[in-house]
C-alpha cells in the first residue's frame, strides 16, 4: 500500500514541487527592458505592465492535473450533446452565406468550422473572463512555462503596437487562449484572418473573423475540402495486431484487403480507397475503431488530442441528421488514473518493458512498452490502457517474485 500511496504523489509531484524564482515584482522588473528591447513601444509596455499583479488562481490551474481521465465515450457525450448539435444547427442555418463564403476562401468544409467553435466556447458564450497579460504575466513568473509564455506576451505587445486588439479587450482563459475559437497570442499573430475587410481582426465579437482564423489555421495545418476526416470501420475476426502502429499510415485500400469494412455497411469509394489512413482504436480493440485521414491530423494542429478530434468530426457530422458512431464502447474498462499510469509504466519496467521516464502520462513510449507486455502474454496488442489491462500488467508484477521496493 505504501508503494502505491508514494505513486501517487509522484504522480503530481512534478506540478506541486515547482517554486517560483523570487517575488512577481522581481520578474517584472526583469521582463520589463527585455519586453522594450522587442520592440514594444512605451505606451505598450505601460499598458501591459503598470499596477500588474498575478492571478494566483492561475498557477493552481496550471499546477492541477486530473486525477480522474473522463472516458472518451463520457467526453463525446459532451462534446456532441443535443444542445451543442441544435445550437450549431442554428449557426449554420443564420450564417450559411457567410460560413459558405469563408469555405470558399480557405478551403475548409464548414461544418467543421462550426463544430470548432462549439467546442472552444459554445458558439461564442464562453469565451473565459480572465485578463490575457495577467494570466500570462502569472504563467510566466510561475516559471515552468517560462519562456513560452514570455514569448505570448510580447507576441501581445505586437498585437497592440500594430492596432490589432486594444488592451481593454484582451480577456480569456487561464492559460492565456483568446476569443471565440481560443486563440493563443503568437497564433493568433500567425493565421489571424480578416473576414470583413475592416482591418482589425477580432476574434472575441466577429463571428467571422474568428471562424476565418481557424479556418485559416487548418486550411495551413494541411486541410482538403470534401476529404474524409474519421470513418469508422470494423474489423474482421482474427484481424492481427502484431505488426499495427498506431502512428503508421496506410493506404485505405490496404487496409481494405485486409478485411477491414465500413461501420455504416458503405462500399469504399475509389477516391477514399486512395487516401492513406490510420487505424485508431481510442479504445482498445472491445471498442469502436476508426481509420483517420490527414484531415484528423490537421484538427490535431489546432488542438493535440485524439478525443477533441474525435469530438469535432461527430459534432460535425451530427449537424446534418441522424448520427451516432455505431460500435458499442468498453464501459467495464474505462481509462486508468494518473497514479494508475504510473504505476503501470512502473510495472512495465520491473517486467523488462521500457516506458521511458515513469511521469504518470501515456505517451507513445508507454503505449510500446504495454504493447510489448500485451504481444509477449498473448493479449491483443491494442495499447489500450484501461482498467483491465493494468489489472493484468499488476498480477504479473506480482507473480514476478516480491517488490524490492
Amino acid at each position: 500500500m505504501t508503494r502505491f500511496i508514494i505513486l501517487i504523489w509522484l504522480a503530481v509531484w512534478p506540478f506541486a514541487a515547482h517554486a517560483q524564482d523570487g517575488s512577481f515584482s522581481d520578474w517584472l522588473a526583469d521582463f520589463r527592458p527585455r519586453l522594450e528591447a522587442s520592440g514594444a513601444s512605451a505606451a505598450t509596455v505601460s499598458a501591459m505592465l503598470d499596477g500588474l499583479e498575478p492571478d494566483l488562481t492561475a498557477i493552481e490551474r496550471d499546477r492541477t492535473q486530473p486525477e480522474f481521465v473522463r472516458p472518451l465515450w463520457e467526453y463525446l457525450d459532451i462534446a456532441a450533446s443535443d444542445l451543442r448539435v441544435r445550437n450549431g444547427a442554428d449557426e449554420i442555418a443564420g450564417r450559411r452565406a457567410m460560413l459558405t463564403s469563408i469555405e470558399n476562401r480557405f478551403g475548409v468544409d464548414y461544418e467543421i468550422l462550426v463544430a470548432v467553435w462549439g467546442l472552444e466556447s459554445s458558439y461564442g458564450a464562453i469565451q473565459g473572463d480572465r485578463d490575457v497579460v495577467r494570466s500570462l504575466a502569472t504563467l510566466a513568473w510561475e516559471g515552468r512555462r517560462r519562456s513560452w509564455a514570455e514569448a505570448q506576451l510580447i507576441a501581445v505587445s505586437r498585437m497592440i503596437d500594430r492596432g490589432l486588439a486594444r488592451r481593454d479587450e484582451l480577456y480569456g482563459s487561464w492559460a492565456g487562449a483568446m476569443g471565440q475559437t481560443q486563440f493563443i497570442p503568437e497564433t493568433y499573430l500567425a493565421r489571424g484572418a480578416d473576414y470583413d475587410g475592416d482591418g482589425h481582426i477580432d476574434i472575441w465579437n466577429n463571428v467571422g473573423d474568428a471562424l476565418s482564423s481557424s479556418a485559416n489555421l487548418l486550411s495551413e495545418a494541411g486541410w482538403t475540402r470534401n476529404a474524409p476526416v474519421i470513418i469508422e470501420v470494423v474489423l474482421p475476426d482474427g484481424f492481427d495486431l502484431t505488426s499495427w502502429d498506431p502512428g503508421a499510415s496506410r493506404m485505405t485500400a490496404e487496409w481494405s484487403m485486409r478485411g477491414v469494412t465500413r461501420a455504416d455497411g458503405g462500399s469504399w469509394t475509389a477516391d477514399t480507397l486512395m487516401y492513406a489512413s490510420r487505424l485508431n482504436l481510442p479504445a482498445g480493440l472491445r471498442g469502436p475503431a476508426f481509420l483517420t485521414f490527414p484531415n484528423f491530423r490537421a484538427l490535431m494542429r489546432y488542438n493535440n488530442s485524439t478525443s477533441y478530434g474525435i469530438g469535432v468530426w461527430l459534432l460535425s457530422q451530427r449537424f446534418n441528421g441522424d448520427f451516432s458512431i455505431r460500435g458499442e464502447w468498453p464501459e467495464n474498462d474505462p481509462p486508468i488514473t494518473r497514479s494508475q499510469t504510473l504505476a503501470l509504466q512502473e510495472g512495465l519496467a520491473a517486467l523488462g518493458y521500457d516506458p521511458g521516464t515513469p511521469d504518470g502520462m501515456f505517451g507513445p513510449n508507454t503505449r510500446r512498452a504495454l504493447m510489448g507486455f500485451q504481444r509477449d502474454h498473448g493479449y491483443p496488442v491494442d495499447g489500450y490502457a484501461g482498467r483491465i489491462m493494468y489489472d493484468q500488467v499488476v498480477a504479473t508484477l506480482a507473480a514476478s517474485g516480491p517488490s524490492t521496493d
